[in-house]
């Protein structure tokens, strides 16, 4: 028998993951977190309707092993609508070309493209046909303004969440029966990353102290407001109507 909505949130024991996480559970929604580590307290919150996967996903070969195994699709398959947010990311390494390290490049490049890509695939298929009909599966990509804007020492950040906004385009060209999928840029929220940002340096990231000035004024989003509205935008029946949006026009 068909159940109801379930969902993947990679990321999700910490900032903005979490916060999605707890309100889609919050709505009577299963989830699936993958992360590095667990979540204790969400855990604790929601019992049996979180289910926790301990996936490194700079680990590009782990990802793609787990995959293989079937956990996914024994998770999604009696599932009646599958949403994904592929909400881990990393804004490492940052800094002008000659100081970004190789490894650390890498690393970005594995996390912000290569394990979102893997998962959007690996969750197409999951969920791709229930007694000869597509089932509704919903991909979202957390992007950045940085996707369309440039910014000095964030090339690689940019170039990431770039090739996230691209690759949204061309999958819904595909226009593949019961897909959606969209790119979302959420703002500017006050997480672990914003904390990164103020801790480099002006050398690494010339607009460091506007970014400070954000946080110290009030000008940053509660990750628990932004996925409010995240998730409204998910579940909404204009999702996927545009392949890349942003949260902040959605809230206006």
């Amino acid at each position: 028998m068909m159940q109801g909505t379930r969902a993947i949130v990679t990321g999700h024991s910490r900032g903005l993951g979490a916060a999605v996480a707890e309100e889609l559970l919050e709505r009577g929604i299963a989830v699936l977190g993958v992360a590095r580590s667990g979540n204790p307290e969400l855990a604790a919150r929601h019992g049996d309707s979180l289910a926790e996967v301990a996936l490194d996903l700079t680990d590009s070969g782990a990802l793609v092993a787990w995959l293989a195994g079937g956990a996914l699709d024994a998770w999604a398959a009696d599932a009646g609508r599958l949403l994904l947010v592929n909400n881990a990311g990393t804004l490492q390494p940052m800094g002008a070309l000659p100081l970004q390290g190789v490894e650390a490049v890498a690393r970005a490049v594995t996390v912000n493209v290569a394990a979102p890509l893997l998962l959007a695939a690996a969750f197409a298929r999951a969920g791709a046909d229930v007694g000869g009909r597509a089932r509704e599966r919903r991909v979202l990509h957390v992007s950045s303004g940085a996707a369309r804007k440039p910014y000095a020492g964030w090339s690689v950040y940019c170039a990431t969440k770039a090739a996230l906004d691209h690759h949204a385009r061309a999958v819904q060209a595909d226009a593949t029966p019961g897909l959606r999928i969209c790119a979302l840029a959420p703002g500017v929220i006050d997480t672990g990353m914003q904390g990164e940002i103020r801790a480099s340096t002006v050398e690494r990231f010339p607009l460091r102290d506007r970014f400070a000035e954000m946080q110290a004024s009030g000008g940053l989003i509660a990750p628990a407001e932004c996925a409010m509205h995240l998730v409204d935008f998910l579940l909404d029946d204009d999702f996927g109507r545009e392949a890349t949006a942003d949260l902040r026009d959605l809230m206006r």
